[in-house]
């Protein structure tokens, strides 16, 4: 979603692989032509070259497109902050997906299954409490600017342990995902795509 909402922004087409492209992806084999390791979000150039993980896609496309404003440019006193929080969230928080979309790949009995959910709950509190502590926002995370760091920490603060407990954890940022979620631009957007349907926060 942070990529679809950056590509939004930037004002480029693009299309999307599969009618849920999260649900269908394990069953869907355009998605293991371009990725082999059959994970999402994977994004095909123009020119046919292939760039995955979202950090990596969502710096790219800031870069690729400095007149939409995404980030922070190479000269911009930002910039360094701007890299150590986009690798965090996804480092220390988008990574645990795969551990909780599946925790039989990394335990064998099925009794310590929520256990796993619950302390990766736990620890991804946890690196929001530490990245609310530390950063010092304005509108947005890093300045006036609606970011790609600002889409990635609204996308990923909207899974486990999700809002109500993120807006707890993380107040300053908090307000700032509030901004994100009703930005004009992306209203359609996150209404076909990722809606905020009855109990989302919870």
């Amino acid at each position: 979603m942070p990529i679809e909402a950056a590509l939004t922004l930037i004002g480029i087409p693009y299309d999307v692989i599969g009618e849920d492209v999260v649900r269908d992806v394990a069953s869907n084999p355009a998605v293991f032509e371009v990725n082999p390791l059959g994970q999402v979000p994977a994004l095909v150039l123009p020119s046919g070259e292939v760039i995955t993980e979202s950090a990596a896609i969502l710096i790219y496309l800031a870069d690729q497109y400095p007149d939409a404003q995404l980030a922070p440019s190479h000269s911009d006193r930002r910039r360094p902050a701007f890299l150590r929080w986009m690798t965090y969230v996804s480092a220390a928080i988008y990574g645990l997906a795969w551990v909780r979309g599946d925790p039989m790949r990394l335990v064998s009995d099925e009794r310590q299954v929520q256990v796993v959910l619950d302390r990766i709950a736990e620890r991804r509190a946890e690196c929001w409490r530490h990245m609310d502590n530390q950063i010092e926002p304005r509108q947005f995370l890093l300045g006036n600017e609606l970011g790609v760091l600002d889409l990635y920490v609204a996308t990923v603060s909207r899974w486990s342990p999700r809002r109500k407990r993120f807006y707890r954890e993380a107040p300053k940022m908090a307000e700032v995902v509030r901004h994100v979620d009703a930005d004009p631009r992306l209203i359609k957007l996150w209404d076909t795509r990722f809606p905020f349907g009855e109990g989302w926060e919870e």
